[in-house]
């Protein structure tokens, strides 16, 4: 696998995480028991603090990234692995040239 694949891999791991994420250790300003500006949504966040999420992102997205490329050079789960339900009804009529 070629580097900037491994790249794109992490970059879209690292989106992932960072959106699901985003709602953990948020307080909001009357969970934090603190005043909100006139206007401000009830769940806005008392103190978001983007440093510490991207902190968390990296460090989970490069785990997962370590997984994905160590389970694509030993081959633990292939794509054959997660097909349930064997070959699809009516697969073996087909000509051999659609079939691997």
């Amino acid at each position: 696998m070629k580097w900037t694949s491994v790249l794109a891999i992490y970059w879209l791991l690292w989106v992932g995480c960072a959106f699901i994420l985003l709602p953990f250790g948020v307080r909001t300003h009357d969970e934090a028991g603190l005043g909100k500006v006139p206007g401000q949504a009830d769940s806005a966040p008392a103190h978001f603090r983007p440093g510490k999420l991207i902190l968390r992102a990296t460090v989970l997205a490069a785990i997962l990234c370590a997984l994905y490329y160590a389970n694509y050079v030993n081959g633990w789960i292939e794509i054959d692995d997660l097909n349930m339900f064997g070959e699809p009804p009516g697969a073996a009529d087909e000509p051999a040239i659609y079939r691997n």
